[in-house]
């Protein structure tokens, strides 16, 4: 109860804070707010910019981490699945850092003459216009690099819940003649759809925070609908670039940018929760 009441109370206390020191940018003059047209089109490119490279993180990332996860639960022979197991949980223990070290030397070079080839073939598709970026330090670059930040947490979550699946459910469907594939579409996949999802949720929140990596691998600029141009940002990495030197009201700003952040990831956790609670008689999570 103690450790559940103080859970509750750090939660209002940073929510608390975050607004109190909001309201000034809240409230400013539109010319005070960065950009001159006020904090909510100020905020707004930002805000689609942290959602952009999030849907592109699970676009990438769930269907590898569901693919993995039924591997390691119902192909791998035991000791190969014990290890490779071991190895996605790994990649959870990696400092976001090092993620962005990697996607801004690595990565973003060896990705850019994709994205030349993207921009002359398929740029008639407004997310693929040119000019691409010459360093590769795009939207789309982030978010892969945000996918592999997050398919450790789909795996994990999407592991455990499979493993879960009533053995009866499985062996009633081999008996009556299925394949493996067959057992997994019948049996497998209806049991753990609801675990799925909280579980891209929860990467969801993951890829909305990050903060470190994306500043490394992102060139900002300007919202943009091509994810191969330089351009785009998102709140974390926004206010990691420039809350050092921010001063005065630009801080508030930031500050009431990281209270719409924190609002959005509170929101994304409390729909993840509510899908476990509503169907854990089915997706294991009692």
């Amino acid at each position: 109860m103690a450790a559940g009441c103080l859970i509750l109370a750090v939660l209002f206390g940073v929510a608390l804070f975050l607004v109190v020191q909001a309201i000034p940018a809240l409230t400013a003059p539109a010319e005070d707010i960065q950009g001159g047209n006020g904090f909510f089109a100020y905020i707004a490119p930002i805000v689609v910019g942290t959602l952009i490279a999030a849907v592109i993180a699970l676009v990438i990332a769930t269907p590898v981490a569901i693919g993995v996860a039924l591997f390691i639960s119902h192909y791998a022979p035991r000791r190969l699945a014990s290890g490779l197991g071991y190895v996605v949980d790994l990649l959870a223990a990696i400092p976001s850092v090092v993620y962005g070290a990697w996607g801004a030397a690595f990565l973003a070079k060896e990705i850019s003459p994709a994205y030349d080839w993207l921009a002359t073939y398929l740029g008639w598709i407004p997310i693929f216009e040119g000019p691409a970026s010459a360093t590769g330090k795009t939207i789309l670059t982030a978010g892969i690099v945000l996918s592999v930040m997050v398919l450790p947490i789909i795996t994990s979550l999407s592991r455990e819940i499979f493993l879960q699946t009533p053995k009866l459910h499985e062996e009633a469907a081999l008996a009556l003649g299925a394949t493996r594939w067959e057992m997994i579409k019948m049996a497998v996949l209806p049991f753990g759809r609801p675990g799925i999802i909280s579980a891209i949720m929860l990467g969801l929140g993951r890829a909305l925070g990050e903060t470190m990596a994306v500043a490394l691998v992102l060139s900002s600029g300007v919202l943009t609908a091509s994810l191969i141009q330089s351009g785009n940002q998102t709140i974390a990495a926004e206010i990691a670039l420039n809350f050092p030197e921010a001063s005065g009201i630009k801080v508030n700003t930031l500050i009431a940018a990281g209270l719409v952040l924190f609002v959005i990831t509170l929101g994304v956790n409390m729909i993840a929760r509510w899908i476990i609670t509503r169907h854990k008689e089915f997706s294991g999570a009692n």
